[in-house]
């Protein structure tokens, strides 16, 4: 008798029949127990190792800019340097716009004139002396630049002189013009040791009047101190 063909095995009610795995596909793995680790990629050949990948290279840093040039001074003209030049020949030895100020450098024996000319109303009513200062070049044979700031509320406007002074000359105080000079010189000679002539009351304003030396000279060392005041009023050595 011929056997009778047997039915597969049904699925729990419910339930779908299980599919066979595809070939070459991986095994589910029983429950409770882990999945098997994937297998290692192969070796080089040879055994030589892989060397790790190099660190990215840090950014380029950016180039430095550029550095700028000197400001350098421009030549000035204007009606009232034409007056000046009219009205005091050969008093002015320099005119030029420099960082956008007009800037005159005029004779010592033509300041007070030409001061007392500026402070007026036809040369400009720079009735205010803004500032007054100096410059050392110690190499130089008029070594001392004085210079002076003055300023025009009428005009909204500003104008710098400059005096050239040698070791030991005197220069001729404009006190009488502008009165805020007087301290302002006082400084100047304080702390560069340039002289003003005619000065109602000339001495020092920061510095002992004993004090040896002008500390703003160039060829005064910033370190030193007057060791023979500092032991005569303080009772104590010089520390520098």
């Amino acid at each position: 008798m011929m056997e009778e063909p047997k039915e597969p095995p049904k699925a729990a009610e419910g339930g779908e029949t299980p599919k066979p795995a595809a070939e070459g596909s991986k095994a589910a793995a029983p429950p409770g127990k882990p999945a098997a680790a994937s297998p290692k990629p192969p070796a080089p050949a040879g055994g030589a190792a892989v060397p790790p990948a190099k660190p990215a290279a840090p950014p380029a840093k950016p180039p430095a800019p550029a550095a700028k040039a000197p400001v350098k001074p421009e030549p000035w003209s204007s009606p009232l340097l034409d007056e000046l030049q009219k009205r005091f020949p050969g008093a002015i030895r320099e005119a030029v716009i420099f960082r956008k100020m007009p800037s005159l450098t005029v004779s010592k024996e033509s300041l007070l004139a030409l001061g007392q000319f500026l402070k007026s109303d036809e040369g400009g009513a720079y009735t205010l002396l803004t500032d007054e200062t100096a410059v050392d070049y110690p190499k130089r044979e008029k070594r001392f630049d004085v210079i002076y700031h003055v300023y025009s509320f009428q005009r909204n406007d500003r104008l710098r002189l400059k005096v050239l002074v040698g070791e030991g000359e005197k220069v001729p105080s404009v006190t009488g013009i502008w009165p805020t000079s007087n301290w302002l010189e006082r400084e100047v000679f304080d702390m560069f040791g340039v002289v003003y002539e005619g000065h109602p009351d000339l001495k020092r304003i920061l510095l002992p009047d004993e004090w040896t030396g002008h500390p703003l000279r160039k060829d005064y060392d910033i370190l030193r101190q007057d060791d023979a005041w500092v032991e005569a009023n303080l009772n104590i050595k010089s520390g520098q």
